[in-house]
């Protein structure tokens, strides 16, 4: 029988359990997990952006990545439509934006970039957000719908990243800055 050690806190080893995973509980369990944050755009006719954390790398070979976008989500149609999509990795310093591409209520189109600076990417005319970390250009490769969110995997066709910087995370429901130089 493997027992504890003595300074262990005891719900440490067996934290308390959810009889019924709702999207209420498992949103609550997942704000554990902290996340990058991202911003999706979408350029040309459909220019739009979505600030996500449900993003990751897939595949080295070929160069390929994903995020979830809900089916209810302007940015599911205009994706799905554009065929191309960047990814523009925040920085530290732009909870901003991050907060400005969240906020469901914020004028569409070609309005919802005002005042935010970007360029066209050179192999998807998306936009890629002045300030970001890194940004990757992908072509859409596979979509994959399950329940009520589609995962979209692109094959990476453009990527840069700036000197230096720390990023910005999501963590318990807030925003938070990553430590430079910590082990």
């Amino acid at each position: 029988m493997n027992s504890a050690p003595a300074d262990l806190d005891p719900r440490s080893v067996c934290p308390p359990a959810h009889d019924e995973v709702t999207p209420a509980v498992l949103r609550t369990v997942m704000s554990r997990f902290a996340t990058g944050v991202t911003v999706i755009t979408v350029g040309g006719t459909q220019l739009h952006a979505m600030t996500a954390n449900a993003f990751s790398s897939v595949s080295l070979q070929p160069p390929s990545v994903l995020c979830s976008v809900g089916h209810s989500a302007v940015m599911h149609g205009a994706l799905t439509s554009a065929g191309r999509f960047a990814v523009n990795i925040l920085g530290a310093g732009q909870e901003a934006l991050a907060r400005h591409f969240a906020d469901k209520d914020r004028t569409l189109g070609a309005a919802q970039f005002e005042g935010v600076p970007w360029t066209p990417g050179r192999h998807t005319d998306a936009p890629l957000l002045g300030g970001s970390l890194a940004w990757l250009e992908c072509e859409l490769t596979a979509a994959h719908a399950f329940g009520d969110h589609t995962v979209f995997i692109g094959t990476v066709v453009g990527a840069g990243q700036i000197a230096e910087g720390s990023g910005l995370l999501f963590v318990d429901g807030r925003f938070a800055r990553t430590e430079t130089g910590a082990a």
